[in-house]
Order: C-alpha cells, then structure tokens, then sequence
C-alpha cells in the first residue's frame, strides 16, 4: 500500500522510472518473502538464459511469485497479463507504465492479432516477453491444456521459447494467506524450437515434466 501510494510520484513526474520502481517493488516483496517466512529461492538453469536481447519465456504459474520473480531475472521484463488487471486501483497503471502486455482475452481472434503484434513490437526492441501458457494460477503437479498463444508468438517471431517450471504453489498458495517454509526451485530449460502448434505444446510440456525432476520428491 505505502509503493502503491508512492507510485502517485512516479505516474506524475517520473514516468520513466516505472520499471525500475516495479523491480523495487518486487525486489521487496520477495526479499520479505524469503526472510518472514523462511522460503529460500534456488534458481537452476541461468546458463540457458541470455543476460540480454529479446526472449519469449513461458513459465508455470502456480503463485504470484511467478509474477515477481521475473522483474528480477531479467532486465527489461513484459508479462502477458489479463486485460482486468488494468482495472486494479494504484497497480494497473503502473503495469501499464512498466511495459507491460495486456491483452483482453475475450476478444477472441482479435486478441490473438493483438498478441502478436504486441510481441514482435516488444522483441524489436530487446525485451523479455514472459507468458504463462496455462492461461490461470494451478496447483502444483495439477495437468491443464496450454493455451495455443505461445506456439502462435514463437511461430511469428520465429523465436525459440525457454521453458520453465516450479514449484512455487507449494509455498505460496494460489489462495492461501499463510505462506510455507522450505526450497522454492524455479527451473530454466534448453530452448524450445518453433514448431507446429501440437508439437511445441507437446514440447514444452515435455521440457516441464523433465525439469520437474529437480524438485519431486
């Protein structure tokens, strides 16, 4: 609440420090999240992860650490996110400041033309577009058809995609107050090649499955 309000300064007057306001935030949040509640983040795979130019990212989403994490791994991140979270009183703005893609699912095919033409605009020049492929939070270990948008942005932009998993939900509960202790494990893949649309999704849904390994019990 208190960045929320004190976002009202950067909105006003600094408008190009919303990014880097957004990564503060973030920064703060996980760094309490660690300390309170006695979480420690393991990060495997940074050598598949280009320290700049453009990249397409589709992570699993099971909390909203997955929402933060990646205004930390990456310098100039842009999440696809719901057209509604614009709505959000004092944080909606401030993604939309921040770079961020919100796209209004419901339109249909139009939000698809949408999406890619947000895509090839936020890679032309060097960002990290980050999805969640599975459309909503899940639990962990819980299976959901991928939404078809990631084969699309990868087959336009002929960019390969960089898998990821974790296990996040198991601390950070999709509706839970409480957070958990214990080794919270956010797994980079090798890069996904652009391939037909049933392929790639069963590739990357490959690629989750064997960095789930990492972490299963």
């Amino acid at each position: 609440m208190l960045m929320g309000v004190g976002a009202f300064s950067v909105r006003w007057f600094a408008r190009g420090y919303a990014l880097p306001y957004a990564k503060l935030w973030s920064r703060l949040v996980l760094a309490l999240f660690q300390s309170v509640c006695g979480v420690k983040v393991h990060i495997v795979g940074r050598e598949n992860l280009p320290a700049e130019g453009p990249l397409l990212i589709a992570s699993q989403h099971q909390s909203a650490f997955d929402t933060l994490i990646w205004m930390l791994l990456v310098s100039r991140p842009c999440y696809v996110m719901k057209g509604e979270l614009r709505k959000i009183p004092l944080v909606g703005p401030m993604l939309i400041l921040a770079g961020m893609m919100p796209i209004n699912r419901s339109a249909g095919a139009r939000a698809l033309r949408v999406l890619l033409q947000e895509t090839s605009k936020a890679m032309d020049v060097g960002k990290q577009v980050i999805i969640f492929p599975e459309g909503t939070r899940t639990a962990p270990g819980e299976r959901v058809p991928l939404k078809p948008g990631i084969t699309a942005m990868a087959n336009h932009t002929k960019q390969p995609v960089i898998p990821v998993a974790t296990n996040s939900g198991v601390f950070w509960g999709r509706n839970a107050f409480l957070k958990k202790s214990g080794d919270l494990y956010v797994v980079i893949g090798k890069p996904v090649q652009p391939a037909p649309g049933k392929v790639m999704i069963s590739d990357i849904q490959q690629a989750w499955r064997d960095m789930e390994e990492t972490f299963s019990p």
